[in-house]
């Protein structure tokens, strides 16, 4: 499965990407396979503060809804506002164009407490 090395990842299929004091945030392909066609992204207001594994919206496809979590901590910056648009982006381009959230992160080393992509790879069994 599809899990570039240059990120780290969440217990939830979350990834991120660290820029700085700022990280960026979106599901991992595992999971937009797992989900499905996505119709919506239900994303959090830009400001609000985020605890580490707090919900900040959801993602929803043609099969189910779910919950997404903040794998760290951080103020929201930035939303992807192209998915209001084009949910399927998470699907086609988890990593890029389907990234949801910007965050400036609470603590600037939050990525080591993540799962690298070997470690998360070995979660989904590949």
């Amino acid at each position: 499965m599809d899990a570039p090395e240059t990120l780290r990842y969440s217990k939830d299929h979350e990834w991120l990407r660290t820029e700085g004091g700022e990280g960026v945030v979106g599901i991992t392909a595992y999971a937009a396979e797992e989900l499905g066609d996505v119709v919506f992204v239900e994303m959090p207001d830009v400001g609000r503060v985020l605890a580490k594994d707090e919900t900040f919206g959801v993602i929803e496809s043609v099969k189910t809804a779910s919950d997404l979590f903040a794998p760290v901590a951080g103020e929201v910056i930035a939303i992807n506002e192209a998915l209001s648009d084009a949910p399927e982006l998470v699907n086609s381009e988890p990593y890029e164009g389907g990234w949801m959230i910007r965050l400036r992160l609470a603590e600037d080393n939050a990525a080591e407490a993540l799962m690298d992509a070997a470690a998360y790879r070995a979660t989904l069994g590949d």
